[in-house]
């Protein structure tokens, strides 16, 4: 065996770290190859913001010189400390090849002084490539990852735990109990001093500083919360536009005061699942002359404010949202993902609306020292 790391400037190993897919999904139909230019975006310091404060670090390896095991190993100083973790793991049925690879990401984390690590995830935003599926039958959604039965002994068989249990449901809209979450969002719909509005791209810096303030005072109990940055996230909405239609995103006010949001999008994997990871020019053109076809959406993130978390602005958000998506017709289901198990309180929310349970992911972690 073989470890080599990348350079990123070597197109010939970027290429090998894309290809190892086609090995080790040839007979998969379900699974569909992520775009390269979101994963390459990653690893791009001049893309991912994440570099300002950490390092990035990527392997291939090679057994008779053939590709068999690829991973990259990553850390962010925040709070003053190194927070490591790794990713992008992809591995031929070979408990020696997995060792090694995993070895090869601790090694160089540790020796930059992290003394835990998340995996396997991504350095970057918690809803894009992040955990291990562990049950799950279906298609993997944009940004989601999709992984062989095998790998869960493969990492827990190296000392890992699970850290979180993440959850994916999905709700048709024939199946969404309306009328019962009509009832009780009408404590905040019936409200004057509250007010729901979707989103305005025409007003989109509003709405960027409106996201942030609640998204910072909604997230910051967490131990690696970092405040968002306002050209980072006014960059995302800018990128995400041909992705969603304003109805999908739906922000809550107090008076003047943002409290709330939920934001959606297309579920892209429905088109971008004949490309094999190629978002040419060409397939640009196909996905805009597509998206009209695509049936689900897929809410990537919903938040209240702590102190407005029990006067029903969490189901107003949801029926907006409903109503939004009855608006633009075409959309008969939502993916609802990354529930993570420490909150009880949406897990028994989406039992209630009606939906179903269709994919679970780990996040494991391992003490180094």
């Amino acid at each position: 065996m073989e470890i080599v790391k990348i350079s990123q400037q070597n197109e010939k190993q970027i290429r090998e770290f894309h290809k190892l897919v086609n090995i080790i999904y040839l007979t998969d139909e379900n699974y569909v190859m992520p775009i390269t230019d979101d994963v390459e975006a990653v690893f791009d310091p001049s893309k991912n913001k994440r570099f300002e404060h950490g390092e990035a670090e990527r392997w291939l390896l090679f057994e008779n010189d053939v590709c068999v095991g690829r991973i990259a190993a990553f850390y962010e100083i925040k709070h003053g400390k190194p927070f490591g973790a790794w990713g992008f793991f992809e591995v031929l049925e070979n408990e020696s090849y997995a060792v090694a690879l995993i070895g090869t990401a601790e090694k160089w984390l540790k020796d930059k002084g992290c003394d835990k690590i998340l995996a396997p995830v991504n350095f970057g935003d918690k809803d894009s490539f992040w955990g291990l599926l562990i049950q799950g039958n279906k298609k993997p959604s944009y940004l989601e990852n999709y992984n062989p039965h095998y790998y869960q002994n493969f990492i827990e068989g190296q000392g890992y735990e699970r850290e979180i249990e993440q959850t994916t449901y999905d709700i048709s809209y024939k199946e969404f109990n309306y009328t019962r979450f009509k009832a009780i969002s009408n404590r905040a719909l019936g409200n004057s001093d509250y007010r729901f509005e979707f989103l305005d791209f025409a007003q989109i810096d509003k709405y960027v500083q409106d996201f942030i303030v609640i998204y910072n005072q909604s997230w910051a109990f967490h131990e690696d919360f970092v405040p968002l940055k306002r050209e980072v996230l006014l960059k995302r909405f800018k990128s995400m536009r041909y992705a969603m239609y304003p109805e999908f995103t739906v922000f809550a006010y107090h008076n003047e005061r943002p409290i709330g949001f939920f934001v959606s999008i297309l579920e892209l994997n429905e088109v971008f699942c004949k490309f094999e990871g190629r978002l040419s020019w060409w397939n640009k053109i196909k996905f805009l002359l597509s998206r009209g076809s695509i049936t689900k959406a897929k809410a990537i993130i919903f938040g209240v404010v702590p102190d407005y978390r029990k006067l029903g602005i969490d189901t107003g958000l949801i029926i907006k949202s409903y109503e939004g998506m009855m608006k633009a017709k075409k959309i008969s289901s939502m993916e609802l993902a990354w529930i993570g198990d420490f909150n009880p309180k949406m897990l028994s929310m989406l039992s209630s609306m009606g939906a179903k349970l269709t994919k679970t992911h780990h996040t494991y972690r391992r003490k180094l020292f």
